[in-house]
């Protein structure tokens, strides 16, 4: 079986640093043997929103590039669940869930599409214990304007 990191190289990425927090909160809360990822947005490598993910999807951002943002805020996701607990392949169990925020221009619906970019990418590189339970809303606007935010749970060893 490969590694996490072998499988990222794999897919053409690399987690990127863990961002640090916008606001007044934590990026993770380890409780147990549960890891709780704060919201993350679609930083690219460079640590910045690209133009391309800012905005609503379904207005100036189109759902193609909402999934990759979904794909983007994922990696970020996994960059802080690597500061959380170190060594991904010998702390990981399963990805519990995953919640996903998508920045909807008025009667876009189709945001469950946009969240696959995410779930995708936690199949893609944690394989079967990738697969998790979801929940994805369209929201009025999220933190920078980012396009998509994505939370997540996982599971891990003591």
């Amino acid at each position: 079986m490969s590694t996490i990191k072998e499988r990222l190289a794999k897919l053409g990425l690399t987690l990127p640093k863990a961002a640090a927090p916008v606001a007044n909160y934590v990026p993770f809360v380890r409780t147990g043997n549960l890891v709780v990822i704060s919201g993350q947005v679609c930083f690219g490598p460079d640590g910045t929103i690209a133009p391309e993910h800012t905005g609503k999807v379904g207005g100036a951002v189109s759902p193609e590039a909402g999934k990759a943002a979904a794909r983007l805020c994922a990696l970020n996701v996994l960059a802080q669940l690597e500061a959380a607990v170190g060594d991904l392949d010998r702390a990981v169990e399963q990805c519990v869930r995953l919640g996903g925020f998508i920045n909807s221009a008025p009667g876009f619906s189709a945001v469950a599409g946009v969240m696959n970019g995410a779930s995708d990418l936690m199949v893609e590189v944690l394989g079967h214990w990738g697969r998790h339970a979801r929940s994805t809303v369209g929201v009025a606007e999220l933190p920078l304007d980012a396009a998509v935010e994505v939370e997540a749970m996982f599971e891990v060893r003591g």
